[in-house]
């Protein structure tokens, strides 16, 4: 779509050289979204795709995700074999509501800074443990799990002008195992609930991820596999009723039905 409000495009060579934020000003990574509808409140676009980020960064401690790296990238990329977890990738790639020709341009943070409930990559992010490096407009670098960076429904916790820099995810987590589960109403459409459970090999450890079914993600953590009955009370209690997400996608009841249905599938499945 043109954005024909849109008088100036700003190809800065690093953060550092935007020297002022003013309303009317966004950030431009892949520009999936902000070139899908009309953007009449913005009249500049800051292009940080100029600021040549390295995509991912494998280090012994994790793995670095840049806020610009392409889902392509993602979807391609080889991790070292210990890191089971790796596999969750691909998956939440083809969680998209969107082709594959969309993931060339579509990016990692682009996706997690939307803050829409079915963000496939919150959903990765979040239930690997990963940590988002935020670059605030005045002030030092802070630091924010994904679990807290979504607030709501298309809501976070940026500050005007604040930019995503990276997503960190712990080597401790991409090493454990993991279980996956999505439903949408048809074949390509969008994520009406997506869980992933993980279970620590050596601790054993069990965390559930809940994302799509609710306004923003919710983790739970357990020292090991819960029984059915205790997974269902702590279920409860995380996720009130309200909390289910009511859109055109699907209704909160059902979603609360398929939350707790994948979620004892997921227990299962990790018990076994």
């Amino acid at each position: 779509m043109d954005l024909n409000t849109i008088t100036e495009v700003v190809r800065p060579a690093d953060a550092e050289a935007v020297k002022k934020w003013q309303s009317g000003y966004a950030w431009l990574a892949g520009g999936t979204w902000l070139f899908s509808e009309p953007q009449i409140t913005t009249h500049t676009l800051v292009d940080i795709e100029s600021f040549n980020w390295p995509s991912l960064v494998t280090t012994p401690e994790g793995l670095e995700i840049a806020a610009t790296c392409k889902v392509i990238e993602l979807n391609r990329y080889t991790p070292p074999p210990e890191w089971e977890a790796a596999g969750l990738f691909p998956k939440c790639c083809r969680a998209f509501l969107a082709s594959f020709k969309i993931w060339n341009e579509a990016t990692v943070g682009g996706n997690i800074v939307m803050s829409l409930p079915a963000g496939p990559m919150i959903s990765l992010t979040a239930a690997l443990e990963g940590v988002c490096k935020l670059w605030p407009r005045n002030g030092a670098p802070r630091e924010v799990s994904v679990t807290d960076f979504v607030t709501g429904n298309h809501a976070n916790v940026l500050a005007p002008g604040e930019l995503l820099r990276l997503i960190f995810l712990p080597a401790s987590a991409l090493r454990k195992k993991y279980a996956f589960r999505r439903f949408t109403l048809t074949q390509l459409g969008r994520s009406e609930a997506l869980l992933i459970g993980t279970l620590c090999p050596e601790r054993g450890e069990f965390v559930l991820t809940v994302t799509a079914s609710t306004l923003r993600p919710v983790q739970l953590r357990f020292e090991n596999v819960p029984t059915a009955e205790t997974l269902r009370s702590v279920l409860d209690q995380a996720v009130p009723f309200e909390l289910y997400l009511d859109d055109v996608h699907g209704s909160p009841g059902h979603r609360q039905h398929l939350t707790y249905f994948f979620a004892e599938q997921i227990r299962e499945e990790l018990s076994a």
